[in-house]
């Protein structure tokens, strides 16, 4: 999917043969005594499984690749552009050197998947969603915000008072690197106290307006407001 989670909405999964199962996690075994090479193999292989089947092998950095397409397209910054539009006085947009040059902020958070792989401590960079918002000027009517992605079938959605948060991130880089493809990039957005569903790979739209618009998942049964932490304090942990 557009984000780094692929499951249905109990949590389930796809119901998979005996016989594949058994020969995916044959593999799997096999890719732990080969590690690291094969992960590289496996992570190539994952950008391009619209399946989710090869979630089931292990990867060295703690993340799974998955998307909802059956392949999404590689951009760089000769033919990266992200708009923002909609509800707002200026519409405008953004080159990937564009966004480079604009302030950086700096987020480490735990990453938790809402299938329950968590990634912790896990740096990401880019630029606050609300400098954005700022510079667009959002007119009053607009009260939520539409995401879209260059894979050309996923979207999110958040409300604007969620928005505008320090730790929302139109996010260039993570773990010190950057966004790689197969991680959203070259642009994917960052909700750091949300589950990771939210965080919306291969970001090329920003869309304000008058209501929330229930992404992908959410309409097959994920919850619209996804915050993480509300039982364990991590919501309201600083920015870093």
């Amino acid at each position: 999917m557009s984000t780094d989670e692929r499951t249905d909405p109990d949590g389930r999964g796809a119901p998979l043969g005996r016989r594949l199962v058994l020969g995916m996690l044959g593999l799997g075994g096999a890719g732990l005594v080969a590690a690291p090479y094969l992960q590289r193999g496996f992570e190539t292989v994952t950008r391009k499984d619209p399946t989710g089947l090869t979630g089931l092998l292990p990867n060295g950095g703690g993340f799974r690749y998955y998307s909802v397409a059956s392949s999404v397209p590689e951009r760089g910054p000769e033919n990266y552009r992200l708009t923002v539009g909609g509800l707002v006085r200026h519409s405008t947009t953004y080159t990937l050197d564009d966004l480079r040059r604009l302030p950086q902020t700096r987020v480490v958070r735990d990453v938790q998947c809402v299938t329950g792989w968590r990634v912790p401590g896990t740096p990401f960079e880019g630029v606050r969603l609300s400098v954005l918002l700022d510079a667009a000027g959002v007119r009053p009517e607009a009260t939520a915000i539409r995401f879209d992605c260059f894979d050309g079938t996923y979207t999110e959605s958040l409300a604007l008072p969620q928005a505008r948060r320090d730790d929302v991130l139109v996010a260039l880089r993570m773990q010190d690197q950057p966004l790689a493809h197969g991680h959203g990039g070259p642009v994917r957005l960052y909700v750091a106290p949300m589950y990771f569903y939210k965080s919306a790979k291969w970001l090329s739209g920003i869309t304000l307006t008058e209501k929330v618009e229930p992404g992908y998942w959410e309409h097959l049964g994920y919850d619209v407001d996804a915050w993480v932490g509300r039982s364990n304090g991590r919501d309201d942990a600083p920015t870093v």
